[in-house]
Order: C-alpha cells, then sequence, then structure tokens
C-alpha cells in the first residue's frame, strides 16, 4: 500500500499508489489543483498508479456507499467533495504517439502541453485549447473547443476509444456504436472515470497566430470591428477576443499596467502571406499595444493566449450565442466592460465552422449551432469585491445576453459549485440529450456516485433513493 501507516489503512485494499486521508503528510498537496478558491476535502484520497487502482477504489466507495471525485489538474473544479472518496488520475501518464495511424493514447494525468510536444515530434498536433497545464482528458470529456476548431470541430469528435471504470467497479473499453461511449464525451465524468483516452491527431505543424492588443481608446472599435471580421474569415481561421483591466502594480508588463486592454488572439491554419491578409482589417483598427501574430510552430501554440499557469481563484459563466449583433457588443460592454463595479475577464470566441457539425454515435455536445460563446470570469476578492456580486454581476451579463443566447457550455462553467443544479446542467444540452444522458444514468450510475459535477441526475424508474449530495436539486 503506497502510505501503509494511515488511519485505517486495515480497512482499505491494496493500492499501488498512495492512500491520504485527511491530517496525512500530503494530503493537502493532493487534493490541491489549479483552481484556488477551494479544493475538495475528502475523507479519502486515493494517488491512482493505474487503471487497476482506479478500479479498487470505485469498488471500495461503492461498498462503503461513499460518492467518488476525480481530479487530475483541478482546472475544472466545480463542485469540491465532502465525504467522500477522490480519485486523483495525475499519475496515469502513459503517452504514446501512432503516427501511422495518426493517434495518441493518452492517460488522465497527461497535460495538454505534454500531449502537444509528443506529437509535433510527427508533425502532427492535437485538437488542444488555449491552456497548456489543462488534463486532456477533462478538456475532452468537456467537449474541447481547440485552437483550430473551426477548422476541426470539438476535441470530443476526435476521439477513438475511451477506457472507463464505472459505478459497478468494471473497467470497460469503449468505442464508437457502444452506447456509453457518446454519453460520456461531453459530459464532464458523470459515468465514471476515464483512465485513458484514445485521440486523433491533424498533421499540423505551423500556424500563424499570436495576438493584437489594443488600448483602453480602441477597445470598442476593436471588438466591433473584430464582430464583424469574423463573420468573413476561412473556416481555417479561429479567433478570440478578452477585454480586461490590468492593476497598475510591478508584476504587470509595464505597457499593459493600469490600462483596460482588448486583446484579439489568432490562430490561422494556412500560408503566412494569407494570414497577414486576413489579419489586415484588424491591424487598421490602429496602433497596438502588443502585435505578436506571427508564424509559429505549433509547438508553441501556448503563446496565443498566454493563460495564466499559476493557481488562482475564479468562478465563471458564459452564453451560447446563435449570433452576436452590434447590441450584444454594447450589452457586454455596459454590463461588463471597464466601468463594472465587479471586475470582469470577457472572453468572446468565434465558433460556427466545423463545430456545427454533428458529432459521431450521439457525442453528447449540443447547442453546435451556436456562432459565438460569450464567457465572463472574475476571481473573488479580487479589488474586494465576494462572491454574492460577482455572482450578481455574472448573471445580469447572462440577462442582458438573452435574445441571442440558445445554451449555455457546461465545460465554461468555473467555481460556484454550491450553486449548480439540475436546470443548469439541462441548459448545457438538448432536452433529449440529457433525458438520454440521464436515463443512462440510472443504468450505469444509479445511486449518483460520480456527482460532483454539472451533475446528471439519474432518470427515476424505481423507489430506490437517488443521492442528490451537494450542489445539486
Amino acid at each position: 500500500m503506497g502510505n501503509a501507516n494511515h488511519r485505517n489503512s486495515q480497512e482499505l485494499p491494496t493500492f499501488r499508489g498512495p492512500v491520504f486521508r485527511p491530517g496525512d503528510a500530503g494530503y493537502d498537496d493532493e487534493v490541491s489543483g489549479f483552481q484556488a478558491g477551494y479544493s475538495h476535502r475528502p475523507v479519502l484520497v486515493v494517488g491512482a498508479a493505474d487503471a487497476e487502482d482506479v478500479r479498487t477504489a470505485v469498488s471500495y466507495a461503492a461498498r462503503e456507499g461513499l460518492p467518488i471525485a476525480v481530479q487530475a489538474t483541478g482546472h475544472g473544479l466545480s463542485v469540491a467533495a465532502r465525504d467522500a472518496v477522490l480519485i486523483s488520475t495525475r499519475r496515469l501518464t502513459e503517452l504514446v504517439v501512432d503516427p501511422s495511424r495518426a493517434t495518441a493514447r493518452v492517460g488522465a494525468g497527461v497535460r495538454s502541453a505534454e500531449l502537444i510536444a509528443a506529437a509535433g515530434e510527427h508533425g502532427l498536433a492535437p485538437l488542444n485549447g488555449s491552456s497548456p497545464t489543462v488534463g486532456v482528458v477533462g478538456y475532452t470529456l468537456g467537449g474541447g473547443v481547440g485552437l483550430l476548431a473551426r477548422q476541426f470541430g470539438y476535441a470530443a469528435d476526435h476521439v477513438h476509444a475511451v477506457e472507463l471504470v464505472t459505478a459497478d467497479g468494471e473497467l470497460r473499453r469503449l468505442e464508437p456504436g457502444d452506447e456509453l461511449f457518446g454519453a460520456v464525451l461531453g459530459s464532464g465524468g458523470n459515468f465514471g472515470v476515464v483512465t485513458a483516452l484514445e485521440v486523433g491527431l491533424v498533421p499540423v505543424r505551423t500556424v500563424y497566430g499570436g495576438q493584437l492588443v489594443f488600448d483602453t481608446p480602441l477597445v470598442e472599435q476593436a471588438l466591433e470591428t473584430w464582430r464583424q471580421w469574423s463573420a468573413t474569415v476561412p473556416d481555417e481561421l479561429t479567433s478570440s477576443v478578452t477585454l480586461l483591466g490590468f492593476p497598475d502594480i510591478p508584476p504587470v508588463p509595464a505597457p499593459m499596467r493600469g490600462r483596460y486592454v482588448a486583446s484579439v488572439r489568432i490562430a490561422y491554419n494556412g500560408p503566412a502571406e494569407e494570414g497577414e491578409r486576413l489579419v489586415a482589417p484588424l491591424r487598421a483598427v490602429g496602433d497596438r499595444i502588443v502585435d505578436a501574430v506571427q508564424p509559429l510552430p505549433y509547438t508553441h501554440c501556448a503563446a496565443i493566449h498566454r493563460d495564466p499557469a499559476d493557481p488562482h481563484p475564479y468562478t465563471a459563466t458564459n452564453a451560447l450565442l446563435g449570433e452576436f449583433p452590434a447590441e450584444a457588443v454594447r450589452a457586454v460592454l455596459d454590463v461588463a466592460g471597464p466601468t463594472s463595479p465587479v471586475p470582469c475577464l470577457v472572453d468572446i470566441r468565434h465558433l460556427g465552422g466545423a463545430l456545427r457539425t454533428a458529432g459521431p454515435d450521439g457525442i453528447a455536445v449540443d447547442h453546435r449551432e451556436a456562432e459565438y460563446v460569450v464567457r465572463v470570469l472574475s476571481s473573488p476578492g479580487f479589488g474586494g469585491v465576494g462572491p454574492d456580486a460577482i455572482r450578481e454581476r455574472h448573471a445580469l451579463l447572462r440577462e442582458v445576453l438573452a435574445p441571442w443566447t440558445l445554451g449555455h457550455s457546461l465545460a465554461f462553467l468555473y467555481g460556484d459549485g454550491e450553486h449548480a443544479d439540475e436546470a443548469q446542467t439541462r441548459a448545457g444540452y438538448r432536452p433529449a440529450t440529457y433525458e438520454r444522458l440521464a436515463a443512462l444514468k440510472a443504468t450505469y450510475d444509479p445511486r449518483n456516485l460520480f456527482r460532483f459535477n454539472r451533475n446528471i441526475r439519474p432518470e427515476s424508474k424505481s423507489a430506490e433513493p437517488v443521492d442528490d449530495g451537494p450542489g445539486t436539486e
């Protein structure tokens, strides 16, 4: 056993990886993750060394009637676990690229940067997102809106196989055609613990990409220009705009210090000359604080968004929009722009293109007709603003965007897990999709052991009680 001296060890099965209880050395490190606003506080942590450890931990939790949480990097922590078993998958780091098939076998502990580097050795690229520190499996289970999403679609659409431990302790290999295959992809861990994925890779070596950053006087013009321009670009170009204010403090780079800016992020899979032509209307907006759009090896793609690498507290909501008219631009700026009493980072991503295409075998990623997603993130405590004020401001943004809203992306809901409920989860799917998932949940997880997430409640089929657990209604 990984930690033979922990309390009550005689009650536990044997694991290859370490086991922790509250108060044990290493417990706090094991439960910590990228989300610094809060963390899981389980009664038991299993640091799984392999899929058999995962299977044993799930079987133990089920026998004891304990719900199960799963964590690799902690980026997507939504509902914190209490009185539960946490399975830490960070040690499942198997990574094998098969260049002849353009696929990779990826363990649940592999981070995006590691897969990008391994694939890049063969002139291939994964359909990764903006952050290099995100876990590949967690990102993909949420659907996966990548840097080249408009050309290639959701990362979930390129999964070839899923290895999953279900609530009965069985390790299953799921492939297209299996009823759980599509349900797992897009539902964010509601059906068990994924120990590994086999994912498709694409032949991309370089991109024309980076950031154009505009200062405060040009923010509104830059956003409106991007809005109009994005409707004209080819699917090979995926872009987004982030609006944010920087504090006037020394750690902030001098060009950004004390400024409210619009940062346009570009990823174009095509010749640099054509990329320059396509981006010219954005450069014509005016002077840039930063102009770093240039040819990049795909292995350097983290430079496009430059997401923060250090853990920090954050909460976020979003709206998937069928269109993004000028009225919506004004609404976003009025509610979450530079005059907002709650500091907000607004991120607007251009969707469409290949993202509209229905995924194979009932993959649970809906609202594919959305053309844009508007995300808003805030940090509790930053600027002296508390969670209630943040929640109210985020709700106001959703309200003003309601005329164009189709639903929201569950993968882009961060923090605020104590307010998660069934209505919130349902809004991430079409009604028929949710009902299908709830029926499968009743078959494969009838006691709702996997509920520390944007939870899909098992469809009621009998008098057997279903434990809603925290974060559900």
